[in-house]
């Protein structure tokens, strides 16, 4: 897959922290239209929080970057939420390779930590090279497996500038963990290998905890990324 940087639209983002792992849920409106990502628990309180703002809006879509417990279990309460006061239920998006893992506290790794999240059945599976859009937004989808089998980085550029939504797979110095369920260290080096190729510099990495990064940055002083290129991967 090769990305698409020509720059096009433009969007708000908010961002709240939820559940025990202390999630980063990002809500991005664009025009009229709003999307969430990754919401981690409390999905009505996140549902309003979404929407308040100039204008009436509309919830287009949930997706979540991989299957974790710790993002996924807001998804039906946002769901529910959106349905309760509009009438419409959004569909819900994840990589086919999570889909499953996403609908079971054990298999996602919830269970572990003390607490049960999970997903209700996705209604649009991801794959690499999707793209999904909203307002004047398109993110494009790239597969990115090591933390877990299914993970995806949610690129676009725009007219502020290049952003990834890189979930549990990259973060500032650091790289997602691998020793959960589905976790394969090798595969998170390949995929981190490919953001270091495929993400120019100046996009700014929205990770699944924790502050944003930018690949300059990863790329100069990240570990991890030093590890995928002495591999050649």
């Amino acid at each position: 897959m090769t990305l698409d940087l020509t720059p096009i639209g433009s969007f708000e983002l908010k961002t709240a922290v939820a559940c025990p792992l202390q999630t980063n849920c990002y809500m991005l409106r664009s025009l009229d239209e709003v999307l969430v990502i990754d919401p981690a628990a409390s999905g009505a309180e996140i549902y309003r929080y979404a929407m308040d703002g100039e204008g009436a809006a509309r919830l287009v879509a949930v997706v979540s970057t991989h299957g974790h417990g710790d993002h996924v279990g807001g998804v039906e309460g946002v769901l529910d939420e959106a349905e309760k006061e509009t009438g419409v239920r959004p569909p819900y998006l994840i990589s086919e390779a999570d889909a499953e893992r996403a609908q079971n506290a054990n298999a996602n790794s919830s269970h572990d930590f003390g607490y049960d999240a999970d997903a209700p059945a996705p209604d649009r599976m991801l794959h690499e090279g999707d793209v999904i859009a909203f307002g004047d937004v398109r993110l494009q989808v790239l597969e990115t497996p090591g933390h877990t089998p299914g993970g995806v980085v949610l690129f676009c550029a725009t007219s502020d500038g290049m952003f990834a939504f890189v979930g549990d797979t990259l973060f500032p110095g650091s790289a997602g963990r691998t020793d959960l369920k589905g976790g394969d260290s090798r595969a998170l080096i390949r995929s981190l290998g490919r953001l270091a190729r495929e993400l120019p510099p100046e996009t700014v990495c929205l990770p699944g905890h924790g502050p944003s990064t930018t690949m300059a940055v990863e790329l100069d002083s990240n570990p991890y990324i030093a590890q995928a290129e002495r591999l050649g991967f």
